[in-house]
């Protein structure tokens, strides 16, 4: 592994912790050249899951597409970072687990809806009013009303 610093190549292992459930080994590393650390991480190298949108359009899944959407409905809620990105796991895992190669964006959204009705129900509505295309405020306080119950 090439330092960030000095650009050489030998480096040590200090350290190695698996996260993501064994999904991602964390490596902190001590170059040998100019002694200054660093932090790798390694990723299982998984098969590309296509989205299909509902156009009919098929695009890669990404990550941090599903994040930012899940920040976007969550922006200034009392919400931490750590358990967005453990939606985002989640759904992952759910959708590998489930899916060979492609997957609808419809089901991706179902997944967020889940997770976000348990998390926190303004971010619940935010993301539900947008997934949902609401036309009017009936189609909201419908929303709103199922939610209540």
């Amino acid at each position: 592994m090439r330092c960030p610093f000095c650009k050489e190549v030998e480096s040590k292992v200090i350290d190695s912790r698996s996260s993501n459930e064994g999904r991602v080994i964390r490596r902190r590393r001590e170059c040998l050249t100019c002694n200054r650390r660093f932090t790798t991480k390694e990723h299982v190298e998984e098969s590309i899951l296509i989205v299909v949108k509902s156009d009919g359009r098929r695009q890669p899944y990404e990550h941090e597409k599903l994040k930012q959407s899940l920040q976007i409905a969550c922006k200034k809620r009392p919400i931490p970072t750590s358990s967005l990105e453990n939606i985002v796991t989640t759904i992952e895992s759910e959708l590998r687990d489930k899916y060979q190669s492609e997957v609808l964006s419809r089901v991706i959204g179902e997944a967020v809806i889940d997770h976000l009705r348990e998390l926190d129900e303004v971010a619940y509505v935010r993301f539900a009013s947008v997934y949902r295309n609401f036309k009017d405020k009936e189609e909201f306080l419908s929303e709103l009303q199922e939610l209540k119950k």
